[in-house]
């Protein structure tokens, strides 16, 4: 039941000792529903897909979107002045979405941000249609690249060349990272973000750029950029290490961009410190998006404070929801839109609502509130109630 008007709502809520407990929720906070201000950074969001949920599919065997729903969440992000990065990890690619759905839903992002002239939109070009395994060689891996980057561009988009599976299991040494990057980066329309996406995304991807040590493979990604800077946009990193983003930003060459992926300690990275500092493409923007765009427009105002001020409390939030294992962050994402009114359900590509225990989406949602991302939270407590029953928890 909904509080009367005046009266704080009220939910029960699990807890990690089996036990539920009460929880008063705090007032929303107000957001601008569309830019305030023009930033000065570049900030893209990651996108999440939303799964059709009366698809007659196996939802672990075949992917189902709901393409309405779906474009007018990067609609959503568009109007607060964030880009989209499109048919990424935060899109489940690799964890649900293949490679054909991924194209498709390119081309429909593609054809939507016509209707915003300023919109930002960079997709992802991998292999992930290419399977590893011991007959995979290095060149499978590079016409693979060649075969999504292109269909990228006919698209209509710009890259983001995201890390390969299929080449972490088949590389030797160093040389072969610098030989299909060479030859990939060789041949693009427009600069490309590369993508470093560490082991804790994704366990396919450990040893990448040759070498189990991040110091030794921050080395060989350097010298694949230093050798390339006319066809490198820029370099995101997402491995959950605020200094060592800090320790290659500052080794980039000119004009070559840090996008943080750094869903931790994105706001000190993206503020700088005073001599350089990090762009973003964070998944974590999909889940903050108003907070992020108000943050945003306050920084570009030279106000520091009030960027601070109003990322401060979603930073215990995403490192919450990305939290070991951290590649179901995508879960955390899709509850906090469905919470906030964006999608009908919480329903998610391969199935994968279920990579995240009920006790762990409670404390989602108690730190979703603190931090005002709540929009309107007798709508999102009439929903997690509903998530409760589900789970035999009934107030």
């Amino acid at each position: 039941m909904n509080a009367p008007q005046g009266i704080p709502l009220k939910i029960r809520l699990p807890t990690a000792e089996r036990r539920l407990e009460a929880y008063t929720l705090s007032a929303p906070r107000e957001f601008p529903a569309r830019r305030a201000g023009a930033f000065n950074r570049i900030a893209y969001s990651a996108a999440h897909v939303v799964g059709d949920a009366l698809a007659t599919r196996e939802p672990w065997l075949e992917c189902a979107i709901d393409w309405d729903a779906t474009i007018a969440y990067r609609r959503h992000l568009w109007s607060l002045g964030m880009g989209v990065a499109e048919a990424m990890d935060t899109a489940q690619r690799g964890m649900g979405m293949d490679w054909p759905t991924s194209l498709e839903l390119i081309r429909r992002s593609v054809e939507a941000a016509r209707d915003f002239p300023e919109a930002l939109l960079a997709s992802g070009a991998g292999t992930d249609h290419l399977a590893p395994g011991p007959g995979v060689t290095v060149d499978d891996v590079i016409a693979a690249y060649e075969e999504q980057c292109a269909a990228v561009e006919r698209a209509g988009s710009r890259i983001v060349l995201m890390a390969s599976r299929a080449l972490a299991a088949c590389a030797r040494s160093p040389d072969d990272y610098a030989r299909v990057y060479a030859r990939i980066l060789g041949q693009v329309r427009e600069p490309v973000i590369i993508h470093w996406l560490g082991e804790m995304f994704d366990p396919a991807l450990a040893g990448y750029w040759g070498s189990a040590d991040h110091a030794s493979a921050m080395d060989t990604a350097l010298a694949i950029i230093a050798a390339n800077p006319a066809k490198v946009d820029g370099v995101k990193i997402s491995l959950l290490d605020e200094q060592k983003e800090i320790d290659m930003r500052a080794r980039l060459p000119a004009g070559v961009r840090m996008y943080t992926g750094d869903d931790f300690n994105y706001a000190e990275l993206i503020e700088g410190d005073g001599a350089r500092h990090s762009d973003a493409l964070l998944g974590i923007f999909d889940a903050i998006a108003p907070a992020a765009s108000a943050a945003l427009s306050a920084l570009a105002a030279r106000d520091a404070r009030t960027f601070h001020e109003i990322l401060a409390p979603t930073v215990p939030f995403s490192r919450h929801i990305f939290g070991a294992p951290t590649r179901f962050y995508k879960t955390g994402v899709v509850f906090l839109a469905w919470l906030n009114g964006h999608q009908e359900h919480f329903v998610m590509v391969g199935g994968q609502q279920s990579a995240r225990h009920i006790v762990h989406l409670a404390e989602a949602f108690r730190l979703a509130d603190r931090a005002g991302l709540l929009c309107d939270p007798e709508l999102a407590c009439r929903r997690m109630r509903s998530l409760l029953a589900v789970h035999g928890l009934g107030d």
